[in-house]
């Protein structure tokens, strides 16, 4: 069976909202056949990233961690940091993967993101 694609056009939308729609899409919640223990047959394709409105101050004070699981491992970078090394696309991935259920699916699903600048 083809998977079934979503597109969403991120021109003036806030992250976190967009987050949450495609978060429900690629979790599969608003299919009628819906399986918390399977991943569902969904692509979702975010276009127009770099069009997303962000406020300026979210830009310096957002701010993503990481722990290596070594002493003195851990590092936090801005929001303003992620776009620039990775683009708008990873700070989009980001927000969608803190909204995902936290199991052995979770790394599965996010995999049918994508995005474009």
């Amino acid at each position: 069976m083809e998977p079934k694609t979503t597109t969403f056009d991120a021109t003036g939308q806030k992250l976190g909202r967009l987050a949450t729609q495609i978060a429900m899409e690629l979790a599969g919640k608003n299919s009628p056949h819906y399986v918390k223990n399977e991943v569902p047959n969904v692509k979702v394709v975010v276009t127009n990233a770099s069009k997303l409105s962000i406020q300026p101050k979210k830009f310096t004070e957002k701010e993503y961690e990481r722990y290596s699981g070594y002493p003195g491992g851990f590092k936090t970078d801005s929001l303003e940091k992620v776009i620039a090394k990775k683009g708008y696309g990873e700070a989009i991935k980001l927000a969608v993967y803190g909204m995902l259920p936290i199991n052995k699916l979770r790394s599965r699903i996010i995999q049918n993101l994508t995005t474009t600048e």
